[in-house]
This record gives C-alpha cells, structure tokens and sequence, in this order.
C-alpha cells in the first residue's frame, strides 16, 4: 500500500510540475488512432471487501475532431483490477487468500477529450464492460463464486500534454460487477500515458 500511495503521490507531483518547455500548441485537427495505459490504486468497499490493490488497465482507439479543442472517439480495452482481500468481521486481520476477489475483462465504448488549453486537458469514458472474476457472496454463510457478466464502466481524468503526440494524466473509473449477491464493481485512481498516432 505505502509503495501504490508513494507512486501515485509522485507521479501526481511530476504531472503538476511538467516544465512548460515540453508543452507544444495542440493540432487544430485533434482526430486518429490512440494507445494510453493507466496503473493505480483500486478498491472495494462492498459486501466482504473492504480494502485495496493495484491494477492496470490498457486501452485504444481512434478520436474524430469535432472542434480545434475537442474530438470524441470509440475505444477498447482490457483491465485487472487486482485481488483484494476479504474483511474479517471480528478484528482487522484479512480472511484466507481463498476469500480474494479477482476482477478483470474488456472494456468498449466512447471517450472524449476537451483541451482546455494547449497544455491541459480534460477526459471522460464509458461503455460496456465484459467482466471475469471470483469472490465471496454477500450472505451470513458467504461462499466464493466464479461469475462472468456484461456490466459497464465509467470514468473521467484532466492531464497534461507534453507534445501534441503524448499526454500523461490522473483518472478515476468505476468498472460495475455485480452477480448473484457478489459485488465485484471497483473503483480505481490512477495515472496515465497516451500516445496519439
């Protein structure tokens, strides 16, 4: 946990403090092909889980401009979410490694990009997420399921650009993962990087 916080809290630092020498005028035709990876901090807070991990999620697609400062586009994906330990209803030690949930699955859907200026912008996403995972059900006599679903995910992010090919940025996603009285849905925040062909 202190290593995920310490390369969040520096990465952030680092995006904060990009020299402004890097920065180049943003393209008045923001349209093509992109690839962007983001790793982070993810989290349950449902049901038996109450804790933390690090996942990754890689992403691609293409944007069409609709104006000098914003393009919408489609994109896929794939993500793990990590396994988080499941809570221990009697003191704060995590239950048997058995009780981990596993998350992870494809992503498809439509971003968006708003360049707020030449150097910042701002980001949103959504789609259907095709989910794979294990965990433990939310009952009196909890028992751990393999379960496969079709749900969906959303998240938004601001970050800087430091030429008009590659950006780096800070994002929060919701993933829902929800079957048979198992809640797998996670949160991440995490950094990312995007190259723009």
């Amino acid at each position: 946990m202190k290593k995920t916080l310490l390369a969040l809290a520096l990465a952030a630092a680092a995006l904060v403090t990009v020299p402004a020498a890097f920065a180049q005028n943003a393209s008045s035709d923001n349209s093509g092909w992109f690839l962007n990876g983001n790793v982070g901090r993810t989290s349950i807070n449902k049901g038996p889980y109450d804790g933390h991990d690090t996942g990754y999620a890689i992403n691609g697609g293409y944007r069409w401009s609709l104006a000098p400062n914003f393009a919408l586009g489609a994109e896929v994906g794939y993500n793990d979410l990590g396994n988080i330990h499941a809570k221990n209803i009697f003191n704060s030690n995590n239950v048997i490694d058995k009780g981990k949930s596993q998350l992870h699955g494809w992503t498809a859907g439509a971003n968006a990009r708003f360049d707020i200026d030449p150097s910042w912008y701002v980001s949103a996403r959504g789609g259907v997420y095709s989910w794979k995972g294990h965990g433990l059900s939310n009952d009196a006599d909890p028992i751990r399921k393999g379960l496969d679903n079709t749900s969906w995910y959303a998240g938004a992010g601001f970050g800087y650009n430091l030429t008009s090919k590659m950006s780096v940025g800070l994002n929060y996603d919701y993933f829902n993962a929800k079957k048979h009285q198992v809640d797998l849905s996670t949160d991440m925040v995490s950094v990312s990087a995007e190259y723009r062909f």
